[in-house]
This record gives C-alpha cells, structure tokens and sequence, in this order.
C-alpha cells in the first residue's frame, strides 16, 4: 500500500487528499478514484467520528424529540 501511495501517477491524479479532523488533525486519505472534467470532485471534509450526527439524524429525518433520544442513549440503543 505504502509503494502505491508514494507513486509519483498517485500524486499526479491528485488520489491522496488531507483533510482536518476534529480529534487527530490532519488526516491524509484517498481522493477520488474518478475524474470527470464537467463536473470536478474534491473532498471537502474527514469522515464522522462514531455517531457524530445522530442527534441531527434522529431528529430532522425520524423526527423524534430530545426525550425520546436520551431514551435511547439509557438504554444504550445508541
């Protein structure tokens, strides 16, 4: 994995990207494998830490309530 991250074709097709994470800084991972010259592609942050969204997850798309997900946070659902 090392030799073909370090090969010089993976840095010309731009296929190493860094982006900053909230709790180990910057964090180098893989670009985008396809390239489409119309409509470019980047990648734009780091992936979410566990369960970093589940509040705004269960409330804006299952619509529940703030007693309902502490509910679920005892009995350790999430």
């Amino acid at each position: 994995v090392k030799q073909a991250l370090d090969d010089p074709q993976t840095a010309a097709r731009d296929m190493i990207a860094t982006a900053e994470h909230p709790k180990i800084g910057a964090l180098k991972m893989l670009g985008t494998p396809f390239k489409l010259s119309a409509t470019p592609t980047s990648v734009r942050r780091a992936p979410p830490t566990l369960s970093q969204h589940a509040d705004e997850i269960l409330k804006q798309e299952l619509g529940m309530d703030d007693a309902q997900i502490a509910a679920l946070r005892r009995d350790k659902v999430i």
